[in-house]
């Protein structure tokens, strides 16, 4: 999908046989991966070369040896259309509004998601530096709320705390008694558990007789329900389609309330006109191997890669990195103010992002993916990324994606894995014509074949055949591998 006229994608392969130290497991030798330069990358050959794999820092574009490295790093895309905010999201988010509206500080220690070593050079200008995870809508856009909404949401987290203790009551009154003095394999039922729920102490535990607490905020919605019927049934009064029209309105009100609520609802909500800061977001390009492109299907930001800059009441406190692919937003850096830790802004940037992703759908169809980067069971920290659900992992031997409920019993009982489990399966674009390969010498384009038969001294078909599998066929053709 390059545009007409744009630079093509120009590499130099280095290959990858030496181990360098690892910033997860601190190995001083065990990471290994293949790595490339690139001198300019259109943005379709960087989506399909993620889709195989690679990762890029800076121009330095790089694909992780999963079989051979201490830590297989996996590629992990986010649903973006389907994305539901977890319990922990929703805390994120809830506490940047409330910050924001009335300077409320979170007194709950931050639990940030730490950074991706492969940039840890990075670290400049006092902001701490913490890769692939984070961002922004459109330029100067500031973040609102009206006063009806806060009020909802705040009694909304009322509710919300009440349910959730007479759940937690509920369960510690429901006692399992086993029937025999055989122990159940843990995770299985026994089919000698009998259940029994005991009558609860005075001011103690859930009674289950009755029905659980429910949210301040339906309880509203049926009286205003309640009324609302009762002010028509003068007007339907002795109508046949009374019941129904009633059956109707109870209906949608129980579907409206039950509907969970969107990423947008969090985070595109109107502040009041007294909110105590003011959080506004401005995009723009940034010097990248991207060549950007703006063709008239394509987001109105066009393609590339920007900077995402968080600004709080005129003060910049975080920026972000991404690359905005025809397929995809892969998030790449984010750098921030550490006095401003307690908001979480590693989540909310990274939940901001997939909001962008799904406003970028609107108008380019094709993309509706949101990439952070590589997810790496072995190291506990980085799992994280893997409470961003619905969420695939990319199987290093076949490149097909898997949902990642699916990988992790795999990683448990080995931290490399081939998700695909159809044993016949092979790389669709694996390498079929070595000779097809596009080569740059000497100012001339020309494929392999050819440059093969020009070429003086030793051959160097090993490595063009390991950056060609790497790569892909697909890529191979397009993009221009330099030989000198």
């Amino acid at each position: 999908m390059a545009a007409a006229g744009s630079s093509p994608t120009i590499v130099e392969y280095f290959g990858g046989e030496d181990g360098y130290r690892c910033g997860y497991c601190k190995n001083e030798s065990g990471n290994l991966s293949h790595g490339m330069w690139a001198h300019s990358m259109t943005v379709q050959d960087y989506q399909d070369l993620i889709d195989r794999g690679w990762r890029r820092s800076g121009k330095y574009v790089y694909k992780p040896i999963m079989n051979q490295t201490c830590c297989p790093q996996y590629t992990i895309r986010c649903q973006a259309l389907r994305f539901q905010t977890s319990k922990s999201h929703k805390k994120v988010l809830k506490k940047m509004l409330k910050f924001i509206s009335k300077g409320d500080v979170s007194k709950a220690v931050s639990e940030e998601e730490p950074m991706d070593s492969h940039v840890e050079d990075a670290v400049s200008c006092g902001f701490v530096h913490r890769s692939e995870s984070h961002v922004s809508e459109a330029e100067l856009t500031p973040l609102n709320e009206d006063h009806t909404d806060r009020v909802e949401k705040e009694d909304e987290d009322k509710g919300e705390t009440k349910e959730e203790v007479n759940v937690k009551k509920a369960e510690l009154a429901s006692l399992q008694i086993p029937g025999d003095k055989d122990a159940a394999v843990p995770g299985e039922p026994s089919s000698s558990t009998k259940t029994v729920h005991a009558p609860p102490k005075p001011g103690k535990g859930a009674d289950l007789s009755k029905p659980p607490c429910r949210k301040a905020k339906d309880i509203r919605k049926e009286r205003k329900l309640q009324k609302l019927l009762q002010n028509q049934r003068c007007t339907l009064e002795g109508s046949p389609l009374q019941a129904e029209h009633q059956a109707l309105l109870l209906q949608n009100s129980k579907s409206t309330a039950n509907q969970p609520k969107s990423i947008e609802d969090f985070i595109f909500v109107p502040l009041p006109d007294d909110a105590l800061h003011k959080l506004e977001f401005t995009r723009f390009l940034c010097d990248s191997p991207l060549e950007a492109e703006n063709p008239p299907n394509g987001p109105d930001c066009g393609y590339g890669s920007f900077h995402q800059q968080y600004w709080l009441d005129g003060k910049i406190i975080a920026v972000g990195v991404i690359d905005i692919l025809p397929y995809c937003v892969s998030s790449v850096y984010l750098y921030y103010d550490p006095d401003y830790s307690f908001l979480s802004l590693g989540v909310y940037s990274a939940l901001r992002e997939i909001a962008f992703t799904r406003q970028l759908h609107e108008k380019a169809p094709d993309l509706c993916f949101y990439y952070m980067g590589f997810y790496i069971h072995s190291c506990p920290k980085m799992r994280y990324k893997g409470q961003y659900r619905p969420s695939d992992l990319l199987c290093p031997e076949t490149y097909v994606w898997t949902p990642i409920e699916q990988c992790l019993p795999l990683l448990e009982l080995s931290k490399y894995s081939r998700f695909n489990q159809d044993a016949k399966a092979v790389d669709e674009d694996g390498i079929k014509e070595l000779g097809r390969v596009r080569v740059l010498h000497k100012r001339t384009i020309m494929p392999y074949s050819v440059y093969k038969k020009r070429r003086k001294g030793p051959s160097d078909e090993a490595s063009v055949q390991q950056y060609a599998s790497l790569v892909g066929q697909t890529c191979s053709e397009r993009m221009l591998l330099f030989r000198s």
